[in-house]
């Protein structure tokens, strides 16, 4: 059977999510139309396609331990030198989204595995772009603001065309599960390794 890339992250609702993947677009960030606008809770991960309904199995599991919980971002940050990436700041969530991540990766789950760098959520605008255009982008979006109530978050996998597509939401506490439909090209983007 193989394996997937798959990731899991909170989508950044509209019309943020489009507002900010254009933007990265606008950057020259050649990623910003195969990487839905998101804050990473597990980062792309190669699994064996035959373990994807253990990885679902444990997503609803964490899912209904979850509950909702406010998100809201402002101004922007950078990962330079270190990585080539600038982005917009989780002021409030930080701590739910910290928490999330340690229960999808938990060393029991079919998706343990060390980060390459400590977590810290975030929205990626620009990711291995020029220094000028990353800097425009840490100017630009310096006052950028935006909230809304987290209620749950997805299961991503990358295609071989590089596109990561939506494969299941799971909502906190057990509720309803949205079935995922086909993206629009306007909600297309790129989930970042970081």
């Amino acid at each position: 059977m193989g394996t997937v890339t798959i990731g899991v992250s909170i989508a950044v609702p509209e019309p943020h999510g489009s507002l900010l993947q254009e933007r990265r677009a606008g950057f020259g960030d050649p990623a910003a139309h195969g990487i839905p606008t998101h804050v990473t809770l597990l980062p792309p991960t190669e699994v064996a396609a035959s373990a994807l309904p253990a990885v679902e199995a444990h997503l609803l599991s964490v899912a209904a331990a979850g509950r909702s919980f406010p998100m809201r971002l402002s101004g922007t940050g950078t990962f330079r030198p270190l990585s080539p990436v600038v982005f917009v700041q989780v002021v409030s969530g930080a701590a739910a989204c910290s928490w999330l991540q340690e229960q999808v990766r938990d060393a029991s789950g079919p998706m343990a595995r060390e980060l390459q760098f400590p977590y810290h959520p975030h929205v990626t605008v620009a990711h291995g772009i020029s220094e000028e255009a990353m800097d425009r982008a840490y100017e630009e979006l310096s006052e950028y603001e935006a909230e809304w109530s987290c209620t749950g978050f997805a299961l991503y996998e990358q295609g071989s065309d590089g596109v990561w597509r939506k494969l299941r939401d799971f909502a906190f506490g057990g509720g309803p599960v949205v079935p995922p439909q086909a993206p629009s090209p306007a909600a297309r983007g790129t989930l970042p390794a970081h």
